[in-house]
């Protein structure tokens, strides 16, 4: 028998700074029925990203922002339940981006069949995922890497960053230096991840850091944090060095304006290349990225972590601790059957 009703999400009130308890509600709903075209998903994989705090605020992006009383969205990843559409049928799993909730309904042509056999149902949704081809298209096209360059990666122990790191080194780096927020993430960077340095940021100044860890300078920076990191990077960075900006969590909960780097008129002077990007404009890119991605899975070259919390009543204690930077790796909830 299918179920009637499902829990999911709302976002209520936009949050100041930090987001709140009562800025959200955890909702129950009934389930509509499917219509020509749809599939009927119990969601089993729920994606937490720092991108979702940008969408919680009223301002103009590249993507709409949250509506107010309304479910929120993520990447998820489910199992077909019932399904009123052509090529799709009860039991497949699928990709889809309604996530926060139990079950989904959404139009077929919104859903990616994925292979449960080929790698864990959670990996779709960071290393084989969004966040995976985050770190890959960054490093790759945005920040024009090449063999022979010095990295460095803000962040480095989340989803997006140790991918960086380990992508960078694979593809024969000269050094790969990586910050993070504790001494148990710098030892994974080093020991697990293959980086050649990395350190604490709480430690010190991050340029005082930096220029220990890359006394020779750096080529690229992949930016994941912004503030004092690329400030610090900039200095750091070569003639002609690229700097791929992917995100900037140390100022998405900041109530008043944060000044800009102080140092950034040395971008004239050495030619410097700051790009930000968005993944979604490298989507054509995907089977190149499946491809390769998947060879080093499967071949034990690169290596990921997931950071797992149970429950869809636990969706916000899991974006509250990946934004504080609690989890490692892919912060994911899983929703037991």
């Amino acid at each position: 028998m299918l179920p009637t009703t499902s829990r999911e999400w709302h976002l209520l009130a936009r949050p100041k700074g930090w987001p709140k308890p009562e800025d959200f509600a955890l909702r129950e709903v009934e389930i509509p029925e499917l219509g020509p075209g749809q599939i009927l998903v119990r969601n089993l994989f729920l994606s937490v990203d720092p991108a979702m705090r940008g969408r919680m605020n009223d301002v103009k992006s590249y993507t709409p922002p949250f509506k107010l009383n309304e479910p929120m969205e993520g990447g998820a990843v489910g199992r077909v339940v019932a399904s009123e559409a052509d090529g799709f049928a009860e039991g497949d799993h699928v990709l889809h981006w309604l996530g926060w909730r139990e079950y989904t309904v959404l139009d077929a042509r919104g859903a990616t069949r994925v292979d449960p056999d080929a790698a864990p149902l959670s990996a779709y949704l960071g290393v084989l995922g969004m966040t995976g081809l985050t770190a890959w298209a960054g490093l790759l096209d945005v920040a024009s890497f090449k063999p022979g360059d010095a990295v460095f990666v803000s962040g480095a122990a989340g989803a997006v960053g140790n991918q960086v790191g380990q992508i960078a080194r694979l593809k024969g780096a000269s050094r790969v230096i990586g910050s993070a927020g504790s001494a148990e993430k710098v030892k994974l960077l080093v020991e697990e991840y293959g980086f050649d340095a990395a350190f604490n940021y709480k430690d010190g100044p991050v340029a005082e850091q930096l220029a220990k860890a890359a006394p020779d300078g750096i080529d690229v920076y992949f930016d994941n944090v912004g503030g004092e990191h690329l400030e610090a990077a900039i200095g750091a960075l070569h003639t002609h060095g690229r700097v791929a900006m992917c995100g900037a969590i140390a100022q998405y909960n900041a109530t008043e304006p944060t000044p800009a780097p102080r140092n950034l008129a040395l971008s004239i002077g050495k030619r410097l290349r700051l790009q930000g990007f968005i993944v979604i404009d490298h989507f054509g890119k995907r089977d190149e990225f499946f491809a390769e991605v998947g060879g080093w899975l499967r071949d034990g070259k690169l290596k990921y972590r997931e950071t797992f919390v149970e429950g869809i009543e636990h969706n916000l204690d899991a974006l509250l601790g990946m934004l504080r930077g609690e989890n490692t790796g892919k912060m994911v909830v899983a929703l037991p059957e």
